[in-house]
């Protein structure tokens, strides 16, 4: 069989996969979606096709599967050449799918909006949807001009109260001269800081990448800085606050980087990616040398609890109320203002309820220093068969 088919089907390697799981007239299948969105398109299989591809690892052939599964190996191939039709396996059809995503994005120039325009199909529906978020949104009143904003990336039917809350008061400062937006990689294959130097579109219009910013960090931290950077075309971190920055402050040019965890081991520490701290010295020296007024924007939810997320059992009231209190202890050391006393915090109790931007909520404390960090708003959003469970917290660096 070798001799008839291409090696990356004979011998398949399935890259990465966001497994989603369906029933139909009582059977369980599983829909199989790139991460990476290079298309949209999934393939669905029955469950019990998941020990076969957990094998599907690049190092034994289609005919030595099917004698390790007793099933017949033209079976196999089938499945096979459905994933690599889809870009599920390593290999030319990957690439090819990834050359075209690329020369896409260089002929446009930005990220397509994608997550943003659940807020509406326009300009006009999207400011609308705003307008109404803001009119049940109470004033912060801040006493001191905001210098950062600590804000969801939760989906807008659940974190619209947050959003609201951080950007409320931004309203009325005059527009900076750049937006740094720090977000975090559930999806991509990059492990280090993945810088973009695209802009980003939204129903409002585009935000471009701050050209003279991205390029001092390329050529302080090299290619491992952007060599990952179609992470931000499934990436929904960054793309959600391009909205209400534009609501806010029109089509001002930003830095778009995905934080990495700092307490979370890297693949390898060999120089092929770009760690936490050496982003952050070099981001701060770039903006220093740019002049001008930056605002910062930590894109970031806290814990993430229940089934849904690997969790033996349902959210109820208790457990409710014990992910409230770990929450809050945590923000606690986060409004010293001293990343250290919060990433060590963070590290002493091993993350328990999953907070998943750690990385770019202890950036954002290195890059501005501020006086003070104020919490303006908590919320956690859950289902009621307790499947899941999500908190997010609205803060202000003044």
């Amino acid at each position: 069989m070798s001799d008839q088919i291409p090696d990356h089907i004979d011998k398949p390697h399935l890259r990465p996969i966001q497994p989603i799981p369906l029933q139909k007239d009582g059977k369980q299948f599983v829909a199989l979606r790139d991460p990476s969105m290079l298309q949209d398109q999934t393939m669905v299989v029955p469950v019990q096709a998941l020990p076969i591809l957990q094998q599907f690892h690049g190092e034994r052939t289609l005919e030595q599967l099917a004698g390790q599964f007793k099933t017949q190996p033209a079976q196999l191939m089938e499945l096979a050449r459905g994933l690599d039709k889809l870009g599920l396996l390593w290999g030319p059809t990957f690439e090819k799918l990834e050359a075209d995503r690329w020369e896409e994005l260089k002929t446009s120039g930005a990220f397509p909006a994608r997550a943003a325009s659940s807020l509406g199909s326009d300009e006009d529906a999207c400011r609308s949807a705003i307008d109404e978020f803001f009119a049940q949104t109470e004033d912060p009143e801040l006493e001191e001009q905001a210098l950062a904003i600590v804000a969801p990336h939760l989906d807008y039917e659940r974190g619209w109260p947050n959003y609201a809350a951080a950007y409320y008061a931004l309203r009325n400062l005059d527009p900076p001269d750049r937006v740094v937006i720090l977000g975090t990689n559930h999806f991509g294959l990059g492990d280090g800081v993945v810088l973009s130097e695209f802009g980003f579109d939204s129903p409002l219009g585009r935000c471009p990448a701050d050209d003279a910013v991205v390029t001092a960090l390329v050529e302080r931290l090299g290619r491992p800085l952007i060599v990952d950077q179609l992470d931000h075309l499934p990436e929904h971190s960054i793309e959600l606050h391009v909205p209400w920055i534009q609501y806010c402050w029109g089509d001002v040019p930003i830095v778009a980087a995905l934080i990495p965890d700092p307490l979370s081991s890297m693949i390898a520490d060999d120089d092929g990616r770009v760690t936490h701290d050496q982003f952050v010295g070099a981001l701060g020296e770039a903006l220093d040398g740019a002049g001008g007024r930056t605002f910062f924007i930590a894109s970031s939810d806290l814990s993430h609890v229940g089934p849904q997320f690997g969790e033996p059992r349902p959210v109820d009231e208790q457990r409710r109320i014990d992910v409230e209190r770990h929450d809050r202890e945590m923000m606690s050391k986060y409004l010293t203002g001293d990343p250290e006393e919060f990433l060590g915090a963070m590290r002493w109790n091993k993350n328990p309820t999953r907070w998943c931007s750690i990385g770019n909520m202890a950036a954002l404390l290195s890059l501005v220093r501020p006086e003070a960090v104020e919490l303006i708003d908590y919320r956690q959003a859950f289902d009621e068969k307790g499947m899941a469970l999500v908190s997010s917290a609205a803060m202000t660096l003044v």
